[in-house]
């Protein structure tokens, strides 16, 4: 009664809102979502960075995976044909399947996901485990339904020492420091774009509020292209409408097809699609990072771009992306706006990764639990 009196408002937002038109149904209502194929390790990540961190993990093994959102899906589907959405915590019991292995990535702290893997015989491990400076005092409070959780979980990789330390005060035992899952991904492009004369930049993974704040202290030069990619596709037309109101000519890259070299003829293009950032960071000269430039997202990744010699520019908000920022050097962070154009314009410092290091240590954990 509970989860039927809950679902409803929440089926008729899947009518009215394109991003939960799947997602919701799938898990509330398990719409095209009933079954589940076998496996003997189930990964479960919320959406897009998640999934792509753990593709190198789950190709391994015989796997399934279990996301939250649709570009989760979108992103999880190119990778694993074990694929669904997690059913709500109250149809668990009955619609989760045996598995060896439950991995859980990061924070994502399903009570029912865990007890019921548990009761089916599953050992159950967190990676890439952290808790940010904001989220510990709540956390703190709730510490009983934590260590709950904990109690179910067998191994954790946590990204730090602090982090470590944080999740043992919740109850986590067997703790071992891995570092940041993120860190050790290889980028790849899917696509060869062609390179620039132009000085190209790229504001990207920006946020509701952070393209006009960063637009209104940024004059684009003439031997300048700027490459504007949100980091919600529902976004898009939003974006499109605040660069005609800042009277900013721009290409759309739905538009521009296959010859980006003609196509591009605008001084701006916005990245209206999926998949395509990390094959600008290839031909890119500047990136500047958002989600850090307001407050309450908390940063975004920067390996991916600092893994093609860019140069890279933050703003100071990153306390989600500590660990990862801890493994470039070069980035430099923009605590005044006012020296934001000079700054992107003067960029000479490219980025560098520390360090790479592979997956092997935890693979060879995870097959050892099977």
């Amino acid at each position: 009664m509970v989860h039927l009196f809950g679902a409803i408002p929440l089926f008729l937002l899947s009518l009215f809102k394109s991003r939960y038109k799947n997602s919701l149904k799938a898990r509330f209502f398990l719409h095209k979502n009933f079954h589940q194929e076998p496996a003997d390790v189930h990964f479960h990540a919320c959406s897009l960075g998640e999934v792509k961190s753990i593709e190198g993990l789950v190709l391994n093994f015989d796997s399934r995976v279990s996301v939250i959102t649709q570009t989760g899906f979108d992103a999880a589907k190119k990778f694993c044909k074990k694929l669904n959405f997690l059913a709500f915590e109250s149809l668990l019991p009955f619609w989760l399947k045996p598995c060896k292995v439950l991995i859980l990535f990061e924070a994502e702290y399903w009570l029912m996901l865990v007890f019921t893997a548990k009761l089916k015989g599953a050992k159950i491990f967190l990676i890439n485990a952290r808790i940010s400076d904001k989220s510990y005092k709540s956390y703190l409070r709730f510490a009983f339904f934590y260590r709950k959780i904990f109690s179910y979980i067998d191994q954790v990789f946590a990204q730090s020492a602090q982090d470590a330390q944080r999740l043992e005060n919740l109850g986590a035992k067997n703790i071992e420091i891995f570092g940041n899952l993120k860190s050790r991904l290889r980028p790849e492009p899917s696509k060869i774009l062609p390179k620039f004369k132009e000085k190209l930049i790229i504001f990207a993974s920006t946020h509701r509020g952070e393209e006009e704040l960063l637009l209104r202290h940024f004059t684009l030069k003439d031997n300048e292209k700027l490459i504007l990619a949100p980091r919600h596709p529902e976004r898009f037309l939003e974006l499109e409408n605040l660069l005609f109101k800042l009277t900013l000519p721009f290409d759309k890259f739905s538009d521009v097809g296959q010859d980006l070299q003609a196509g591009f003829k605008c001084p701006v293009l916005l990245l209206d699609a999926l998949g395509e950032l990390v094959n600008f960071y290839a031909i890119s000269d500047v990136v500047v990072l958002g989600g850090s430039f307001v407050r309450g997202v908390g940063g975004h990744n920067p390996i991916e771009a600092a893994a093609f010699d860019n140069c890279i520019i933050s703003g100071v908000h990153i306390h989600n992306q500590k660990s990862l920022f801890d493994e470039v050097e070069g980035v430099y962070f923009c605590e005044d706006l006012r020296e934001f154009d000079a700054r992107v314009h003067s960029a000479c410092v490219k980025a560098k990764i520390r360090t790479i290091q592979g997956l092997e240590g935890m693979v060879e954990r995870i097959r050892s639990a099977l």
